[in-house]
């Protein structure tokens, strides 16, 4: 090993703690920069792929039959900007019924309804169906479904009872349409076959179009389009952006905080290893002086101090890599799988590029001591000693010695002002760690209020099912022989007995159906409210609430895949009825992937649908005691045929993760702060070491050497946390709406709005605690120090 190497390697195990702070610094750096990166671009690589290799439609529009003939419709594939298009084909909502038994569902059981497409073969220039298992349906009494949309497998057989002679078709195929263009496909004559008399006549579209990256592009795509026929004629449509949305949005609410928490890393790393190599070089300038005397050159020495940052740099970056990948494990998992393809990893180009990028950042912020200390002139270097320049900090002793303080504290408050550059580092340290601790609570703050409120009816602390069987998600059993069903309890029974026990403040019902709404393909599941529900209604981003009939509440996620807004209409249908209510509100909830629409029970009356409650939730009097209430609740509903149970929900695994990982890098990056503040007060107290001796031989206590190393860093930890919160609330603000807007939804104002005046004061403080920890450890050090040992260190 040559002797530059030696010198590097003994500085960096002679000099532990800076190694382990470099090493910490670029390990959560470069983890929240891989995971960051990583999942941004990973998160999207299937769709993508998937989406180019299927031809996937840019746009999906649904078409009024009887305004604009099928001729008509095929010429919007000359629209301004098209580039392909496929159709027009015959769409249809029904609902089919289990005619066979399978493993998952047996024979007799209504499933949702179904978009059905008439489509004559599998490819095409747009929308390519990738086959999961069997083939296509090449004549009637064939049916192709949607992966992931109905439980059945090829060999299965489905009646359709709503259509003329209700055929039975057998499943041949299960496909994947990358845009999720229909929920089933038949051939056009099997299409028009199904189509019951006086059923609306409606077409689908799909488009692709020559620029299509952005909302921006899509709109102007879809006014082309709807320019091109009859005013009225397009009665919905859906962007492939708002599907990709859909698909990734787990993954994508992750990048806007890491991406935060990734550049809080970096600038702490740059600063922490600015000062940690400062202070190597200023605790070891006599020993560069013998360097230097032994025929080291200023480029040798500054390479030395440089690469004693490079080498734990290097470790971290290592160790960041992989807690990095291994975090983006269970983040990714299910995003490649969705779409058919591999397991999703984080792509080996960022696995180079982030570390890469960070020990570029760290030989830049170490090189700057480092040419410090290759200017150095041998003599001096070697000569100089431990003592400040006299008249550094002279004047604020002064003044600060004029404080009714004790004169522990005095000096304390003075030693900042004999060196300001130094004190700046620390300050900006101690405010790096301040407004990540605001951000970090603000974000927990924030995740806490969305796990409370994303799931409907969470509200009340009793549930009452009024029975009647139960079926999988969004379907309805029918009878299909053997012994006699439960009857649902009666709703007015209920509701009597709830009014008469003793304890109940206020209580509402909730039936739930699924039926087809215009601009959404598939199933659309319907929650009905009988009752006064505003006071467990899900918060509203905008609008308001139900007030009447006629009306509905959906989330801005299914406002952006209708292509609608608030003050917009939708149409519902269900066997064969029609019904249109007004979007009054937009509201935050997940439940459903945000798809479900609002609206009373007298929407489903219009349809012909069962509008009596299923549910009741029900908010007990403050004092009550559930277990009796729900004892004697149960009672009375014993004879009615309901039970009553404690309201619970569960909790969002992606919600749990999120809160880990912000704990987890709030923490790592306020040891940072206060690693770099113990570097900055180690090096001041070597500084001063001559001059605690004299304190010391004069009568100072380990008590007051204590009191004055600490209070030199206290005041700055004061004016640095309060400099530091505000930076975090304003990073907070900026970063949550980012994370709606990467899940496809707007959060409500109090979500964002999470800071209120006494957790600010409380934050404030957290600089001085920053500061104060960092400083205990030297300030313990300087007490164990003898009189006679530091007053011989000049």
């Amino acid at each position: 090993m040559s002797a530059l190497g030696r010198v590097v390697r003994a500085g960096v195990g002679r000099r532990r703690v800076h190694t382990a702070v470099i090493i910490l610094t670029t390990l959560m750096a470069v983890t929240a920069s891989v995971l960051a990166t990583g999942l941004l671009v990973a998160a999207q690589a299937p769709f993508d792929r998937a989406f180019a290799e299927q031809h996937g439609a840019h746009l999906t529009a649904q078409f009024d039959g009887t305004k604009a003939t099928a001729t008509k419709l095929a010429a919007t594939a000359h629209a301004s900007g098209v580039t392909a298009a496929a159709g027009p084909f015959r769409t249809l909502s029904v609902r089919p019924r289990t005619a066979s038994r399978s493993d998952m569902l047996p024979a007799g059981v209504d499933l949702p309804p179904l978009t059905v497409v008439g489509r004559a073969d599998a490819s095409g220039r747009v929308d390519g169906l990738t086959f999961v298992a069997g083939t296509w349906a090449t004549r009637p009494g064939q049916i192709v479904v949607a992966y992931d949309r109905v439980p059945v497998q090829p060999g299965e057989r489905l009646t359709f009872p709503a259509a003329p002679g209700s055929p039975t078709l057998t499943v041949v195929g299960v496909a994947r349409s990358v845009t999720g263009t229909a929920d089933a496909w038949v051939t056009p004559a099997q299409a028009e076959a199904l189509t019951a008399p006086g059923s609306p006549l409606t077409y689908e579209m799909l488009y692709r179009f020559r620029h299509a990256g952005t909302e921006s592009r899509m709109a102007a795509n879809r006014a082309a389009v709807t320019t091109a026929v009859p005013r009225g004629t397009m009665t919905g449509s859906h962007s492939y952006l708002a599907v990709k949305q859909q698909e990734t949005a787990n993954a994508m609410a992750f990048v806007p905080f890491l991406a935060a928490f990734g550049v809080l890393g970096l600038l702490l790393s740059v600063l922490v290893i600015g000062i940690v190599v400062s202070g190597a070089v200023g605790a070891a300038t006599r020993r560069i002086g013998i360097l230097k005397s032994l025929g080291f050159t200023p480029a040798q020495v500054v390479r030395a101090y440089v690469g004693q940052a490079l080498i734990p740099a290097v470790v971290g970056c290592a160790l960041g890599l992989g807690l990095g990948n291994l975090l983006a494990i269970p983040v990714l998992r299910e995003v490649g799988t969705a779409f058919g393809g591999p397991a999703v990893s984080i792509p080996v180009w960022i696995d180079t590029v982030v570390p890469t990028a960070t020990l570029v950042l760290v030989a830049g912020a170490a090189l700057v001591p480092a040419s410090r200390a290759g200017r150095l002139r041998t003599v001096e270097a070697i000569s100089v000693g431990r003592i400040p320049d006299a008249g550094r900090g002279h004047l604020a002793r002064r003044l600060t010695g004029r404080l009714p303080l004790p004169r522990a504290v005095s000096l304390g408050l003075a030693n900042p002002f004999a060196r300001p550059a130094r004190s700046a580092t620390t300050a900006a340290a101690v405010a790096f760690g301040a407004a990540t601790v605001t951000f970090g609570v603000g974000l927990a703050l924030t995740l806490g209020a969305v796990q409370s409120g994303r799931m409907l009816d969470s509200a009340g602390s009793v549930v009452v099912e009024t029975g009647g069987g139960q079926a999988p998600p969004g379907a309805q059993v029918v009878h299909a022989g053997g012994g006699p069903e439960a009857p649902k309890a009666d709703p007015a029974e209920i509701a009597a007995a709830l009014r008469a026990q003793k304890g109940t403040r206020r209580f509402y019902g909730t039936a739930q159906a699924e039926v087809s709404a215009s601009g959404i393909t598939g199933a659309t599941t319907v929650v009905a409210y009988q009752g006064d529900a505003s006071w467990a209604a899900p918060q509203t981003v905008s609008g308001s609430w139900l007030d009447g009939p006629g009306q509905a509440v959906v989330t801005t996620r299914f406002l952006q895949a209708a292509g609608i807004r608030v003050g917009d209409t939708v149409t519902l249908t269900a066997q064969g009825r029609q019904t249109s209510v007004r979007i009054v509100g937009e509201a935050f909830f997940t439940q459903g992937e945000g798809m479900e629409l609002l609206t009373p029970t007298s929407t489903l009356a219009a349809l012909g649908l069962d509008a009596e409650p299923g549910r009741y939730n029900v908010e007990t009097r403050p004092g009550t005691a559930l277990a009796p209430y729900l004892t004697s609740l149960n009672a009375a509903l014993d004879p009615v045929g309901a039970v009553a149970r404690a309201n619970t929900t569960n909790t969002s695994d992606v919600i749990v993760t999120m809160d880990a990982l912000v704990g987890t890098l709030t923490l790592m990056l306020v040891v940072v702060a206060g690693l770099g503040v113990l570097n900055t007060v180690v090096l001041e107290t070597r500084d001063r070491v001559h001059e605690l001796g004299v304190f010391k031989a004069l009568g100072m206590a380990p008590r007051q050497t204590v009191t004055m190393v600490i209070t030199s860093v206290a005041g700055i930890g004061l004016v640095a946390g309060a400099a530091g919160v505000p930076a975090g609330v304003a990073l907070h603000r900026f970063v949550t709406p980012l994370m709606g807007d990467a899940v496809g939804m707007d959060l409500p104002s109090s979500d964002v709005a999470v800071y209120h005046a006494p957790q600010l004061a409380v934050l404030a403080l957290g600089g001085l605690v920053i500061a104060v920890a960092g400083a205990l450890l030297p300030a313990g050090w300087a007490t164990r120090k003898d009189t006679a040992t530091v007053l011989r260190s000049e």
